[in-house]
């Protein structure tokens, strides 16, 4: 685990499970359009949050690439899960802007709903076919952009399925100055 502090606020990458962050108020889910049970984290997520979490995603889909919704945590350690639609690599453009806006509109609703922790996964890496390094540089960039207009979140943290994109989360934090 890397631990970095910016701007009043705690920055974490670890390797680790997304539906497994009980000391998180929120978790970020990897949604596919329809917000429905799927592959990678959503099938985790899913999974772990049980029935309820579809039953309550049903009406709040579809949404659209760089979208972000809110839902509680069902059977989930968290308060809340927020569902955020990451661009397709190659085929949603701008892929760099649409995958800024889900980090942003997933801080948004996190301040909206006075949450102090959030977890991302490394938002459309997987089937989406998003190159690690330019993903993760998007995310830390975008979530240390909008820190100083924060008042509720002080801990972000990014959780990384593989060793190797906890490198590179870890590559990344050692740029920051703060």
């Amino acid at each position: 685990m890397t631990k970095k502090k910016f701007q009043g606020a705690t920055l974490e990458c670890v390797q680790g499970d997304i539906a497994n962050q009980p000391d998180m108020d929120a978790v970020v889910n990897a949604a596919n359009a329809r917000l429905l049970m799927g592959g990678g984290v959503a099938g985790a997520i899913h999974r772990a949050a049980g029935p309820g979490l579809e039953e309550e995603c049903r009406p709040l889909a579809p949404i659209d690439p760089g979208q972000a919704v809110i839902t509680g945590a069902h059977n989930l350690p968290n308060r809340h899960v927020i569902h955020c639609l990451g661009p397709v690599y190659g085929r949603d453009n701008p892929s760099d802007q649409l995958l800024a806006e889900c980090y942003r509109n997933a801080l948004q609703l996190a301040e909206q709903n006075g949450l102090q922790s959030v977890a991302f996964p490394a938002l459309s890496t997987g089937a989406f076919g998003y190159p690690p390094e330019p993903a993760a540089r998007i995310a830390i960039n975008t979530v240390i952009e909008h820190l100083p207009g924060l008042k509720s979140v002080t801990h972000v943290r990014f959780v990384l399925f593989s060793s190797s994109d906890q490198q590179i989360y870890e590559t990344l934090f050692d740029e920051i100055s703060g």
